[in-house]
């Protein structure tokens, strides 16, 4: 067996992401992945009541926080997206899409974001990726996404992942995949991460069938720990 070429490469910038809103429970997420290591720490940006921002191809973070307050303040995102290349640094070398308190989107993508890049817009969510294997990724990921209106939003945001490397994602190894959500809480219920892993989608998955079904124990200790089922570890009363 070959050993695995997982040394970082300075081209190695590719992305592709969902955002999204529940419309049924008003819950807002991103799921992301990439070639570069820790996309999710520069690229998902979510707030309860605020929505959500992506920021990558050339990734300027400082446009998800400010984007999440502009938001907050109840500004649209179309507004909001053209505050933030209006505002920041070289807009021609990003890439940012965002879901606003009502669920609707905005995009944008700079003239030197890179490789073959595209978006797709869906109900209550947007797609969008560069350096793509073809501009079909992110219809795919949407699709995906609005198929599966029953399941929980980290599910659906997971499920659009899948898909989207499935029906080609980047023209180079995923390195690194991210699943983050908020509910009516200001702490992410949901913040699952994999850095620089060979198959890191599938690990992403992996953890998430794992926290799935201790989510809400983690919710309820927070809230009201004499409600809390047991720990299951020595000591534990």
């Amino acid at each position: 067996m070959e050993p695995l070429d997982l040394e970082p490469r300075e081209q190695d910038r590719m992305t592709f992401s969902l955002a999204a809103k529940c419309e049924r429970t008003g819950a807002f997420g991103i799921a992301v992945s990439s070639s570069s290591v820790c996309v999710t720490s520069r690229c998902a940006w979510v707030r309860a009541a605020a929505g959500v921002v992506a920021s990558q191809n050339i990734t300027d973070p400082a446009l998800g926080d400010l984007g999440l307050e502009l938001l907050g303040r109840g500004y649209a995102a179309d507004r909001v997206l053209r505050m933030l290349v209006e505002a920041g640094a070289y807009p021609e070398h990003r890439q940012i899409t965002l879901v606003d308190g009502s669920g609707e989107t905005a995009h944008y993508s700079g003239s030197n974001t890179l490789g073959r890049n595209a978006v797709a817009r869906g109900k209550f969510c947007v797609a969008a990726g560069n350096l793509l294997k073809h501009e079909r990724v992110p219809a795919a990921m949407i699709a995906a996404f609005e198929a599966n209106t029953d399941a929980e939003l980290a599910e659906r945001l997971l499920l659009a992942l899948e898909a989207g490397e499935k029906s080609g994602g980047e023209e180079g190894a995923i390195r690194s995949a991210g699943l983050k959500v908020v509910e009516q809480l200001i702490w992410p219920t949901v913040d699952l991460r994999v850095d620089w892993h060979h198959k890191p989608i599938q690990e992403l998955r992996r953890i998430w069938s794992v926290f799935a079904p201790q989510k809400q124990d983690y919710i309820t200790r927070a809230l009201d720990p004499t409600a809390a089922p047991s720990y299951g570890v020595p000591g534990d009363p």
